[in-house]
């Protein structure tokens, strides 16, 4: 694909008009997916997918169209085709102030070995590991390629090969474990573990359910549940353009209004994350940028129009501003002892149906959602009914976060709409002193 992909930057190159420039963003996987049912394969198959985008530029006008191509020679053909109808496109279009294209060719490659054996062999071992258990799931691997080039002799390559199983162990009623793993090696034994781990959970389910009065409890996070809370803030949390406009839920922490804890310490770790080290217009994203560092706001992403618009240096972001591979610093927590750090409170594995209920507080309401316990002295005693939580995350992550956990968990988006998802969280888990639910 990369020589494929090479070849067609070049043949546009020669379809160009004096005046004209072009980008050229591709995005293409080779993806394996099984589905699990009962603990059995159910269904398997596979997608061969490449995404082209095409941006004919004259001056300040863009003029974009998307195509899937087929690894052919008539791809050249649907160039031929495509760049005339752009150019026409041109003559209608408005002057865009905030177009900003990277002027300074910077190509990259970064080609990372597949460590992954065949999805049959992995598909093998979940089942094995499942042996007569009720569980579901979707395993998805395979190799990604992304790719950018344009008329200034810019090209930037990456590909690499990575896994996601999204699973549950399932007990009766509406009561599961849901869990996830992802990576870019596999490992059965791994896999194997934390099933067993997941289907141990399995007799505390069995047990009536405990519901509480709403109020404030102690609580803790695993990293799943964690990931959920931070995830709102990709709704404008780390995006520059949200903050200028008045409309990011951090905008108090950026404007030193509030602070988090110091155990708090966010970054946006690219080259340890599953999405390119470039992005669509042709611009570098450093390997790490920092977001919080011990509970104080560091920096915002900022995207090449942000940057045209607000006259900023960008830092790769893309344009929507979200964090594609956010990491949180561990903390000193062992998780062997998160139950007895714990005491009496609530264990929180994950969260669902999360929304705003006070964007310009940070304040976040959402539902309690599978192997969600009640824990006394340290131990769990009774699965927690579906509870409704409010709270703000300046509260949970700033007086009230105690403890991060020592070990840290690697999660991948398993969204797959258009093609897989690169991104990912690699978080602790949090205990707080309060958690409040309202009904």
């Amino acid at each position: 694909m990369r020589a494929h992909f090479q070849k067609l930057a070049e043949h546009v190159a020669t379809l160009l008009s004096a005046g004209e420039a072009f980008t050229l963003w591709l995005q293409a996987e080779n993806t394996d997916f099984v589905r699990f049912n009962h603990g059995k394969v159910r269904q398997a198959g596979e997608v061969r997918l490449a995404a082209l985008d095409l941006a004919l530029l004259r001056g300040q006008r863009q003029a974009e169209q998307s195509l899937n191509l087929s690894g052919g020679d008539d791809d050249f053909a649907l160039l031929d085709a495509i760049v005339p109808q752009l150019r026409a496109a041109l003559d209608d279009v408005a002057d865009d102030p905030f177009l900003l294209i990277n002027r300074e060719p910077a190509s990259s490659e970064r080609v990372q070995a597949s460590a992954l054996p065949a999805s049959a062999v992995m598909a093998a071992d979940i089942a094995a590991a499942a042996a007569e258990r009720d569980l579901v799931g979707l395993l998805a691997s395979g190799e990604m390629m992304f790719g950018f080039a344009n008329s200034l002799g810019q090209f930037n390559w990456q590909h690499s090969a990575s896994w996601n199983f999204d699973w549950s162990v399932y007990a009766h009623g509406d009561k599961a474990v849901k869990c996830g793993m992802a990576g870019s090696r596999w490992s059965g034994p791994e896999a194997a573990q934390a099933i067993a781990e997941a289907a141990g959970q399995l007799a505390w389910l069995q047990r009536p359910p405990r519901t509480l009065q709403p109020g404030a409890y102690r609580a803790y996070f695993a990293p799943a549940a964690l990931g959920a809370l931070l995830s709102m803030l990709n709704w404008g949390g780390w995006s520059e353009k949200e903050v200028r406009s008045k409309r990011s839920p951090l905008l108090r922490l950026v404007e030193g209004q509030v602070r988090l804890s110091p155990l708090v310490t966010l970054s946006e770790a690219n080259a340890a994350g599953l999405a390119p080290l470039f992005q669509q217009q042709g611009f570098s994203r450093p390997e790490r940028v920092d977001l919080i560092v011990e509970g104080k706001h560091r920096q915002s992403l900022v995207s090449p129009r942000s940057a045209s618009e607000f006259g900023l240096a960008g830092n790769g972001a893309a344009a929507w501003e979200a964090a594609e591979s956010l990491e949180m610093a561990a903390g000193s927590l062992p998780t062997r002892d998160v139950l007895r750090a714990l005491g009496t409170g609530v264990y929180v594995s994950n969260l669902w149906y999360l929304n705003f209920s006070d964007r310009a507080a940070c304040r976040v309401t959402g539902m309690t959602r599978f192997a969600c316990f009640w824990v006394e002295d340290g131990e769990i005693v009774a699965p927690l009914s579906v509870m409704r939580f409010d709270d703000s995350l300046y509260q949970l992550l700033g007086e009230r976060l105690e403890a991060l956990t020592t070990e840290r968990t690697f999660m991948a988006d398993s969204a797959s709409y258009a093609g897989r998802s690169t991104r990912s969280q690699h978080l602790p888990g949090a205990l707080v002193g309060a958690f409040h639910f309202s009904l």
